[in-house]
């Protein structure tokens, strides 16, 4: 049996995450709602008249998914590889998409993909620079 590599299967979770994210954000648009409504209606300004929450919640879908797929001018930065900065964006998209009341699907799925980060964190596992490859062992002479 292999292994699981914990940050390859985080990364899954988080790009259908951030689609599902563009997508609420792309509905958000036409049927504005925020997710809290029934309790208070003091944050109703920020979807309507002025989209503010749906324009949020849309660059950070589409930032994380470029994060995680990569975008070639983003693969093997300093930025790309770290687990760190993903667990300090992960649960600020989530806040984002909680908020929207077609978000709160993403923003689950960003809360199970920050675990998984932070498992895969805590293994010391990292994140190669040419996306979806295996870290190679270094240094070792084959067996005769």
């Amino acid at each position: 049996m292999g292994k699981l590599i914990k940050n390859h299967w985080a990364r899954l979770i988080v790009l259908t995450a951030a689609v599902y994210q563009v997508a609420a954000a792309l509905e958000a648009f036409f049927w504005p709602k925020i997710f809290w409504d029934f309790l208070t209606k003091t944050l109703d300004p920020a979807v309507k008249p002025v989209p503010v929450l749906q324009i949020i919640n849309l660059i950070m879908g589409i930032g994380m998914f470029a994060l995680e797929w990569p975008l070639t001018f983003l693969a093997g930065t300093t930025f790309h590889r770290s687990l760190e900065a993903r667990l300090a964006i992960l649960p600020l998209t989530a806040l984002a998409s909680v908020l929207l009341y077609q978000g709160t699907n993403p923003a689950i799925y960003y809360l199970t993909g920050s675990i998984v980060y932070f498992w895969a964190y805590s293994e010391g596992e990292v994140v190669c620079a040419k996306p979806w490859t295996l870290p190679q062992r270094g240094g070792r002479a084959p067996r005769a």
